[in-house]
């Protein structure tokens, strides 16, 4: 895995890797907030905001992080965002909230990809930079 990983590298270009997995942190980012919220309102059947904001506490701790880019905030959004896959299941497996609980699922995962690779690649081209 590690020699396909570099040869894709030295083919596409530290550059263009790390550019790419950004833009798919962010949109999976702004997409898990969004469904988050959506999916605490639905939860607690649009009694309290308080209550759906709680969903979104542990993603919001790591807004500073990707701010400011960097690769170990990256790192460990990867880790949380396995936390959102389990829960994206839970709510899946309730009746009526399917197509929610398997979008959650897709945008956790969406992060994982983009936050691991981010954290690799931008890593990598600091150590090149410097």
């Amino acid at each position: 895995m590690r020699q396909r990983l570099e040869r894709w590298e030295a083919e596409r270009g530290l550059d263009t890797l790390t550019d790419g997995s950004r833009r798919l942190v962010l949109g999976s980012y702004a997409a898990l907030a969004l469904l988050l919220a959506f999916a605490g309102w639905r939860l607690q059947a649009g009694t309290s905001l308080i209550a759906a904001l709680i969903y979104l506490l542990p993603l919001l701790l790591f807004l500073p992080s990707l701010i400011a880019r960097r690769p170990r905030g990256h790192a460990w959004l990867a880790f949380v965002s396995l936390l959102y896959f389990m829960m994206g299941v839970n709510i899946a497996i309730l009746p009526g909230l399917g197509l929610l609980g398997m979008a959650i699922v897709i945008a956790a995962l969406a992060l994982f990809t983009g936050a691991t690779g981010y954290a690799r690649f931008r890593s990598r081209q600091l150590r090149r930079d410097a």
